[in-house]
């Protein structure tokens, strides 16, 4: 092999991970894909040897044993403490003389961005924002739940479109045809039939995030409800874009906010609108965009920025990913 590996860069998510190991001029050398990494449910080492699968391949492939550095970016690291203890196990395996993660938000806000410096707010399964600066602040929530104050996300839209079609159908809440949409998604007539069927796992707990395009289907129809579910999901989005520009000194000079995750890059019109116009009265100099570019990307990115390469690597690593 004539070029030297600088950067193995890893993005794990909850349902899969992609690596890739990168030269000191951004050509990218060899990629592989692993399966999911979930360090609370499986624990931090097993999580780790699934990543381990996936570099092992990778490595076999680009010729090599170890890198300069390692740049992860992985789900379930959501305080600093977490990001040490995984940044431990991961330069414990060798790969590389350095190693530093970050969540895994922090990949698509790279993957978006010319330079280090912007917000992104993610919106999959659940919601997060990050926010940096090149000179290394950053911004970020806990975004681990309820408990944080985080609202929304496939699983949160799912939950609250249930919500008001249960108390609609039973008399405690006013009508919406999420009362009828719903169960009918599932091939049931009604809320009643639809609870049961969740509750004794008839309808499996992991289906629930399927009834999200049916709450955005249901408002496209024009269900004043499911509309509010919709617009309070923007609000939340904008929020987080807000209060992380304002930490970073940003939300008075012209800043990207980049929108990711499947429920976001759906581009839904009402929710893609709304956030747009709360975005244009509350941080006026934003530039909204929705990311598309594999999240590995950033984290290919942020280990170029570690490593101190040439403007030149990161337009080539962009270019592979983005042909």
């Amino acid at each position: 092999m004539g070029l030297t590996a600088s950067v193995l860069a890893v993005d794990a998510g909850n349902s899969k991970t992609d690596v890739a190991v990168v030269a000191a001029d951004g050509e990218i050398l060899a990629t592989a894909r692993g399966g999911g990494f979930r360090p609370p449910v499986v624990g931090i080492g097993t999580a780790v040897d699934n990543v381990a699968e996936a570099v092992a391949r990778a490595f076999a492939e680009a010729g090599v044993s170890s890198v300069d550095h390692v740049s992860a970016c992985l789900a379930n690291a959501d305080f600093p403490v977490e990001e040490e203890q995984l940044a431990a196990a991961l330069h414990a395996r060798g790969w590389g003389a350095s190693a530093e993660v970050r969540n895994d938000t922090f990949a698509v806000l790279r993957a978006g961005i010319p330079e280090p410096r912007g917000v992104a707010v993610v919106c999959g399964a659940g919601i997060n924002c990050v926010g940096m600066r090149p000179d290394g602040r950053t911004a970020r929530f806990p975004a681990i739940g309820r408990i944080s104050g985080d609202w929304g996300g496939g699983w949160g839209l799912a939950e609250e479109a249930l919500w008001h079609a249960a108390r609609a159908e039973d008399g405690r809440g006013g009508p919406t045809a999420l009362a009828r949409t719903l169960p009918a998604y599932f091939g049931l007539e009604s809320m009643y039939d639809l609870i049961e069927a969740l509750h004794l796992e008839h309808v499996e707990h992991h289906r629930r995030h399927e009834l999200t395009p049916v709450l955005f289907a249901t408002a496209v129809d024009g269900d004043p409800v499911a509309r509010s579910i919709v617009d309070r999901m923007a609000e939340e989005v904008v929020a987080m874009a807000t209060v992380a520009l304002t930490r970073l000194d940003l939300l008075d000079e012209e800043a990207p906010v980049l929108l990711g995750g499947s429920v976001l890059a759906a581009r839904h019109p009402q929710l893609d609108d709304r956030i747009r116009e709360l975005l244009a009265a509350k941080a006026p100099k934003a530039v909204a965009t929705v990311v598309t570019a594999r999240p590995v990307l950033g984290a290919v990115l942020l280990g170029l920025d570690h490593v101190g390469a040439a403007a030149g690597a990161h337009v080539r690593a962009r270019a592979y990913y983005e042909h």
